[in-house]
């Protein structure tokens, strides 16, 4: 199958979540499958200075925004490891900031036309590239353009007439609003703009643009496609969640263990596997207290966080049992991420008052993750929502203990080291659902006291998550079974339109 993956940011090019990582690994792993994938993706400062070589395309573009025509652009590169092309849509006065959607907290007062520009591009290039494409597998709002303009505007133009579309939401709460002349931008007849279709509550939605419009549509956990249908989670877009539910897949992310596998991760102490993973993981544990300025102490629980330093990460929680602990448990805290001023400040007191317990860095540093994943023993992520997650992923494989809250991807992938789990070989993690401060501390007191005085029992949770395989190979092939109904879909389509003329 040809697939072009429509993205707003793709590692190792451009970064500011996990949609990076999805899409820098799902395009090499279907590859692997036998398929022919392309990427497409904005051509921010980041990109330019990634350092991989861009060539030229002798491509370039006058796109109607509103009332203007904007002139860009196109580049190509190869992802690194798989060679796959990814293409590069270069409009400076757009994509050449410091930052991709945002400065200095705020968003960037013209994304909607940034983002419209992006998808009249991906889909002029099909045309101009004379790419095939059986499906177009588009992320998040910021390519939720496309299946509307395939649809309203390319449906019969020769080379699109049988392509599908796929809409990952990779988190529903980012979805895109802009005022209502926006729709002006996009170039669609404002007939689109209503209740059913393009319009939220008076304004423009690009991700309900993209879920009503696409042939199917997918997240990022099977869980999360349950939760998103309800509320809190839908965050307003259940009702048309539920109306598409039979085109409605949950497919949880895969990890790239060619980066994130304690065997060959070049940032580490010491490597190590499932079979030597004690003494390689003591090596770890010693050389991160020492990054961090803490007492190297072997016996004592390290529990690490890593990410975003925010509510949805579950860091009202965090902060409340942090305090009580600092003084009264025997553990030390291993933290990395940026986030919220006031849990910056917070973190800051805490490793000022104990030094000894707590370690921090309010920074993002790609070697300092992969060391707290190898020296801690304890992971934790005690989220209010998480669509996939994808840090107990990485910690099953680096024999650090998930504690987590029952949520999206951490509920599919977690299981609860009960009784009747540890006696069927299950259990890979502790795990919790109300969303309480006490809870949690009840959680983490039980994963501790397993640590320190049920020695055989933590050994044997901690073999049973290195030795499953969370790889991307059985969730492309996941992808590649919704492609393969997309397809079948617009077959049956294209034929019903062409039997009512």
């Amino acid at each position: 199958m040809n697939i072009l993956i429509a993205t707003s940011e793709v590692t190792p090019f451009s970064k500011t979540g996990g949609l990076a990582d999805v899409c820098g690994a799902l395009p090499g792993a279907l590859k692997k499958l036998g398929h022919t994938p392309v990427v497409f993706t904005p051509g921010y400062r980041q990109v330019c200075e990634a350092g991989i070589e861009l060539s030229s395309t002798n491509v370039t573009f006058e796109i109607p925004i509103g009332s203007k025509v904007v002139i860009g652009r196109l580049l190509k590169a190869s992802m690194p490891e798989s060679d796959v092309p990814i293409y590069v849509v270069d409009q400076p006065e757009y994509y050449d900031r410091e930052e991709l959607y945002r400065a200095e907290g705020e968003d960037y007062k013209d994304n909607c036309e940034r983002f419209t520009f992006f998808c009249r591009a991906v889909m002029e290039s099909i045309r101009l590239l004379e790419l095939p494409v059986d499906v177009i597998h588009c992320n998040d709002w910021q390519t939720g353009l496309i299946p509307a303009i395939l649809r309203i505007e390319y449906q019969h133009a020769r080379g699109y007439e049988n392509i599908g579309t796929l809409m990952t939401i990779h988190n529903m709460a980012y979805q895109g609003q802009f005022w209502h002349w926006d729709m002006l931008l996009t170039g669609l007849d404002w007939k689109y703009f209503n209740w059913r279709q393009m319009e939220f509550w008076g304004n423009l939605n690009l991700m309900k643009t993209g879920l009503v419009f696409a042939d199917a549509i997918s997240t990022v956990s099977p869980r999360y496609a349950h939760e998103i249908q309800t509320q809190p989670l839908g965050c307003g877009l259940e009702g048309v969640l539920q109306q598409r539910r039979e085109f409605l897949f949950g497919i949880i992310n895969g990890v790239d263990y060619s980066i994130w596998s304690p065997e060959v991760d070049p940032y580490l102490a010491a490597n190590y596997s499932v079979d030597n993973w004690e003494e390689g993981k003591a090596a770890c544990k010693q050389a991160l207290q020492r990054r961090l300025g803490l007492p190297e102490e072997p016996n004592t629980p390290v529990i690490g966080l890593v990410g975003r330093l925010a509510d949805q990460k579950g860091w009202d929680l965090v902060a409340g049992v942090m305090k009580r602990w600092v003084n009264s448990q025997p553990v030390q805290w291993a933290i990395l991420g940026t986030g919220e001023a006031a849990y910056h400040e917070a973190l800051k007191a805490l490793a000022k008052e104990r030094p000894d317990r707590v370690g921090v860095q309010l920074e993002f540093s790609n070697p300092l993750a992969h060391q707290i994943e190898a020296g801690s023993d304890i992971f934790l992520m005690p989220s209010l929502y998480e669509p996939c997650g994808l840090n107990q992923l990485y910690s099953l494989k680096y024999g650090t203990v998930p504690v987590v809250r029952e949520t999206g991807g951490l509920a599919d992938s977690i299981t609860d080291a009960s009784d009747e789990n540890l006696s069927n070989g299950i259990a890979n993690g502790f795990t919790f659902e109300p969303y309480d401060a006490d809870v949690l501390e009840l959680t983490l007191r039980r994963a501790c006291d397993v640590y320190l005085s049920r020695r055989d029992t933590w050994n044997t949770i901690v073999e049973t998550g290195m030795r499953q395989d969370w790889s991307w190979e059985a969730s492309a092939q996941r992808y590649v079974d919704v492609y393969k109904q997309v397809c079948q879909q617009r077959v049956v389509a294209v034929e019903g339109a062409e039997a009512a003329q």
